[in-house]
């Protein structure tokens, strides 16, 4: 299990768009901007569905997912693998819901994306490129 260090944290906080990769039951890659992931805990990101259409298809066939923290004036390029399952009612996607509307009232906030995270990789060109993170 993956788990976010204080200054993944910062990154994470930072970034203001972030590709999300998944792929389909056979292997068909398709890769999104979303705009909201929320820190639930070190192991735990919660990203937001506005727009997804085949992302929430290939979640339904295959859970694995990697999102791309990227911040090109900090130097920063970090790759978080995990497994996610989508949430459409309840105390979670309830609480998802709010934090969003409070800062962009007409997201459509469809549903939550709950990823576990697996693995931290920096993917920044140098000495650390590949290593990972979250040992």
């Amino acid at each position: 299990m993956g788990k976010l260090s204080a200054a993944l944290k910062k990154a994470i906080e930072k970034a203001e768009l972030y590709p999300l990769a998944t792929a389909s039951e056979s292997g068909l890659p398709n890769v999104v901007p979303i705009k909201f992931v929320l820190i639930e805990n070190d192991d735990q990101l919660w990203l937001v569905d506005n727009f997804m259409v085949k992302t929430l298809h290939n979640l339904q066939q295959n859970p694995l997912v990697a999102l791309n923290v990227l911040i090109p004036e900090d130097n920063i390029s970090i790759q978080i693998k995990g497994k996610a399952y989508i949430v459409t009612e309840g105390e979670m996607y309830q609480r998802m819901r709010e934090t969003v509307l409070k800062v962009k009232p007409d997201a459509p906030a469809k549903s939550l994306i709950v990823m576990d995270i697996t693995e931290i990789f920096d993917c920044w060109p140098g000495d650390t490129l590949g290593q990972r993170l979250d040992n």
